[in-house]
Parts: structure tokens; C-alpha cells; sequence
């Protein structure tokens, strides 16, 4: 056989290492056995029956294909190999998490035992020593491709099932810590709503009350009543009502600074609604100005009767009461029919409450629960041993620190209006004031600014 000359150590660049290889393959002239590492034996033809003819002989064109099918099953046993390290470094890195020590020693021992398959094949390369059966050795190698390729695929199977266990345990750890958040919430919400600001009239005196009593079922009952306010947008805004067209409806020419501002026009509507009549001693109920009034000591019993009561279960064990009545005049007065219509897709709840029922809606639930505490701060007023009034403010009154109360800093003015020319008074009253004796509880309002043209000289 020709003896190739050896190529130039900078040849031109479309001559690749890979083109090299093929050179030297080609000076092939002996073969020995190679095992698989993978436990399959490649079976070889001795040295005798796979000699390579001369060049200039008749079977140069045979020898040609000889030399590239021996090169062929040789880059496919290279690629077959660096597959199955591939696999078996997968697998180690698998055996880590959870820690798998026999896993790891076997993945280790697969990895260094391809590592020598991949030596041997380079030495006997170099030596000229190689003798490969082509076709077995292209069949074997595929097999062995593939078995570590089904092995890769199982290793990111499991991966990705793992991963999704893990993503399931997070999720079920996050559920269960809402779960838990909630019940606690929930039974904050209840202690508070139960006895938690009126905790201090557990062990009070009728003759220690003071208008500070009365400031602290004040704000109890605002809580409940802007609670209320927000569960009633919220019904309005999946009602796809119109809420800048509702919101001056009630209070007609109202300026906000801002558009969440238009709550203030709502709390305004559900405070005066609530607290209408207030300064009667019945809370309104009764046209006849003759009804018998309770002195304040009665008052102040039938305060602690209700202050710890669920409002739903003391209606339904009480439908006659004046509390109940109270419920279902106020809520036929806040709640129009054609708003409950548009809420719900029907007036049952309203035609229940009008039949002298209690509807057990979470809607109907919050606000018999403000109710509650606008009776609890009606009943804890005339229990005073002074008189207890309320007033509004009119709009476009001047603002004043001793009455009132500004609702929010931000309503002052708008970014649109000139501060030198606008003068800040009184848009509406959010929630109206009341006076105990001489002892004033200002009124919370909600100011605009009023535009006054500049004086012409």
C-alpha cells in the first residue's frame, strides 16, 4: 500500500482535524478486538481477512470503500461513547439531589470505564493497530446511541417529575399557610367585630361613661360602615355601573382630586342614611312624637345586651325587636330595588327583608353588621348624661379645625388647578359631626377648591 505523506502542520482551512483523522485512518493495516462498555462485544474479523489491498491493484475501488466503512464504524463508536458519558454524567448528577451514594459510584464507574474505551480506541489510532468489523461495529454503536439516549430521556423525565413534585409541595405548603392566614384573619375579624374596641364596656360603669366612650364606638361603626362601602363599589363595579355618573348623583358637583376619591361620595350616602333620625330617641322608627323614652340607664342595658351579639342571630331570635326594625328600614332605605336588581338578578332578598325575613347573603350579612354598630352607637349616645346631637356641614362652607375634619390631604386641590386662584371650602360631608354637652366630635369633609376669577383693575 502507498504510504500517504503526512499533511503540513498549517494547511489551508477548509482541512479540519476532522479531515486529518480520515487521512490517517485510511493507513489502516492491522485490527484487534474492542469490547463495548456497555457489556455488548463487537465482533472483529482477524487481521488476515481484512487486509488492505495496494492502491494499484484491481481493488483499489473496494479498498477505498473499506477504508471509509472501517472510518464510518469508528466515529460512530466515538459519538456512541461520548453519548453513554453523556448519560451516565446525567445520571450522576441526578444521584446528588437526593444523595444516592451506590447511584453515584456506578454512574462514576460508567463515565471512567467510557473514558477508557475512548483512550483505547485513540491508541490503537495512533498505532495503526484498529481492526473493526464495519457493519457490526455501525450496528452496535447505534444500539448503544440510543440505549443512552432512552437513559437521558428517562434521567429529564424524572427531572421534570421531581420538579412538578416539588412545585405541588410548594403549592400545597402556600395553600395550607392561606388556609391558615385566613382562619386567623378570620377570627381576628371576629374578635374584633365581637368585643375587641368594646372589650372596655365589658366591666364599665353606667356612671363613668364619657364622650371618649362614645368616640370609640364612633369610629367602630365608621370601620364597619366603610367596609360596607367597599363590598357595595365592588358589586357596582361587576354591575358594570357607571361609578363617576353614581357618584354625582350624589353629591352634584363634586370636584375630586382623584377618581378612587369618588368613595367619599358613597361613605358620604351610606353615613347620612344610616345616621338619619339619630337624634331622635327612637332613631326615627316612630312618627308619633309621643312614643315613651327610655331613660339613659335602659339605653345603656340595651347596649351591653347587643354589643357582644351576632347581628343575624339576634334578628332571628328577635324579629320584633326595634333593632330589627331598625335593620329593615335602614336597608330598604340604602339599598334601592333597582340597585339590589342590578346586584343580584332579582329583589328576593328585598321582598324577604320587606316580609319581616333576614336574608343569609354575605351582603345582607355586612350590613346588618353595620347596622349593628350604628344602633350600638345610637343606644351608647342617649346613655349619656348629657345630650347627644348631630350636624351637618353645608357644601361650600368655609373649613374649619374646630368642627370638621379634612378626609383626605389630597382632596385640597387637584393638579389641574391654579392654587392662586382657588379657594378651599367644604365639597360635601363625608360623616356628619355630633356634640355631647359642650363637648364637640368634628365632622369628617371632603374639600374642594373653588375657582375664583382674578379680579380685573
Amino acid at each position: 500500500m502507498e504510504t500517504l505523506k503526512k499533511p503540513a502542520l498549517r494547511n489551508s482551512n477548509s482541512k479540519s482535524r476532522l479531515a486529518r483523522t480520515f487521512q490517517k485512518v485510511i493507513n489502516l493495516r492491522s485490527a484487534r478486538k474492542i469490547a463495548s462498555s456497555n457489556g455488548v462485544g463487537i465482533c472483529v474479523l482477524t487481521s488476515s481477512q481484512h487486509k488492505l489491498p495496494h492502491h494499484g491493484s484491481s481493488n483499489g475501488d473496494y479498498s477505498k470503500a473499506k477504508q471509509k466503512a472501517v472510518l464510518e464504524a469508528l466515529l460512530a463508536k466515538v459519538f456512541a461513547s461520548v453519548t453513554s458519558i453523556k448519560a451516565a454524567y446525567a445520571e450522576l448528577q441526578m444521584a446528588q439531589h437526593p444523595y444516592n451514594s451506590e447511584a453515584i459510584q456506578a454512574s462514576d464507574q460508567a463515565v471512567v470505564e467510557e473514558l477508557r474505551t475512548l483512550s483505547e480506541l485513540k491508541r490503537k489510532f495512533s498505532k495503526r493497530e484498529l481492526d473493526l468489523s464495519p457493519q457490526v461495529t455501525l450496528m452496535l454503536a447505534e444500539i448503544q446511541e440510543q440505549q443512552s439516549l432512552m437513559r437521558t430521556y428517562e434521567i429529564t423525565i424524572k427531572k421534570l417529575q421531581s420538579g412538578a413534585e416539588e412545585k405541588d409541595s410548594d403549592i400545597a405548603l402556600l395553600h395550607k399557610q392561606l388556609q391558615d392566614c385566613t382562619a386567623f384573619n378570620r377570627s381576628l375579624e371576629k374578635k374584633l367585630n365581637a368585643s375587641g374596641p368594646l372589650s372596655m364596656f365589658d366591666d364599665i360603669q353606667f356612671t363613668k361613661l364619657n364622650p371618649g366612650h362614645f368616640v370609640q364606638v364612633l369610629h367602630f361603626s365608621l370601620r364597619s360602615a366603610r367596609g360596607f362601602v367597599k363590598m357595595m363599589v365592588r358589586e357596582m363595579e361587576l354591575a358594570k355601573w357607571d361609578l363617576r355618573a353614581a357618584a354625582e348623583s350624589i353629591e352634584p358637583g363634586a370636584v375630586f382630586a382623584k377618581e378612587s376619591h369618588r368613595c367619599f361620595a358613597f361613605e358620604s350616602f351610606v353615613c347620612k342614611t344610616m345616621l338619619e333620625g339619630f337624634n331622635s330617641h327612637d332613631f326615627g322608627l316612630s312618627k308619633d312624637s309621643l312614643t315613651k323614652r327610655l331613660d339613659p340607664e335602659q339605653y345603656f342595658n340595651a347596649f351591653k345586651n347587643l354589643k357582644s351579639a351576632h347581628p343575624k342571630s339576634f334578628l332571628d331570635q328577635n324579629p320584633n325587636s326595634c333593632f330589627a326594625k331598625f335593620t329593615r328600614t335602614k336597608y330598604l332605605n340604602l339599598v334601592h330595588a333597582k340597585m339590589e336588581c342590578s346586584f343580584f338578578g332579582n329583589l328576593n332578598q328585598r321582598k324577604l327583608v320587606t316580609s319581616g325575613g333576614f336574608s343569609d347573603t354575605t351582603f345582607f350579612t355586612a350590613f346588618a353588621e353595620m347596622a349593628r354598630r350604628f344602633w350600638l352607637l345610637h343606644c351608647l349616645g342617649f346613655s349619656m348624661h348629657e345630650q347627644v346631637s348631630i350636624f351637618q356641614v353645608k357644601k361650600d362652607c368655609g373649613f374649619s379645625e374646630v368642627y370638621m375634619e379634612n378626609v383626605s390631604d389630597e382632596s385640597l386641590l387637584s393638579g389641574e388647578i391654579n392654587v392662586a386662584n382657588a379657594d378651599i371650602r367644604v365639597g360635601f360631608t363625608v360623616v356628619p359631626g355630633f356634640k355631647i354637652g359642650s363637648t364637640v366630635i368634628q365632622s369628617q369633609v371632603y374639600l374642594s377648591p373653588v375657582i375664583t376669577p382674578p379680579v380685573s383693575r
